[in-house]
């Protein structure tokens, strides 16, 4: 008959045991928080994402348009055209640009003056979807601050 140290359970009435460890059960879970975010990611609206990297991507344009204007001494103005836009008077020859989307449209009260004086104007322009008209941006700039992305509430300003 085998005989254990006194506190030792006897190796051979030992049970198995049954059911899931917490460290597993939050292994589990985590897994599965991973996979619905990758899904959620995965569905969002394609439109408001294009309507969103337009908006970047001009953000983008405006201030590196706003930056030359400043170093060339130049007025440098962005206007809109029927398939995207244009910036006349930088030095380099203009050239017009198109939406990344061809759903992409904007709207302005005037056209957008860029310089070359360091503090402009307020300005704000108004992206929209053209499939989608209720899906809105604004790109905006007190005119000391950058432009940036703004989302439009529901008075329909940002």
């Amino acid at each position: 008959m085998p005989t254990s140290a006194a506190g030792n359970k006897n190796p051979l009435s030992r049970q198995s045991a049954s059911g899931f460890t917490l460290l597993e059960l939050m292994v589990v879970v985590a897994l599965i928080a991973v996979a619905t975010a990758g899904a959620m990611l995965s569905l969002r609206d394609s439109t408001s994402t294009a309507l969103e990297r337009d908006a970047q991507r001009l953000v983008a344009i405006l201030e590196s348009a706003r930056a030359q204007a400043r170093a060339s001494d130049a007025v440098v103005v962005w206007h809109v055209q029927d398939s995207g836009f244009v910036l006349r008077g930088l030095p380099q020859p203009e050239t017009p640009q198109t939406w990344l989307s061809p759903d992409t449209r904007s709207r302005i009260a005037a056209p957008v003056r860029l310089g070359p004086e360091p503090l402009i104007p307020p300005q704000r322009i108004e992206l929209y979807s053209a499939s989608q008209p209720q899906q809105r941006l604004w790109i905006s700039s007190d005119g000391l601050r950058p432009f940036a992305v703004q989302p439009v509430t529901q008075r329909g300003a940002p």
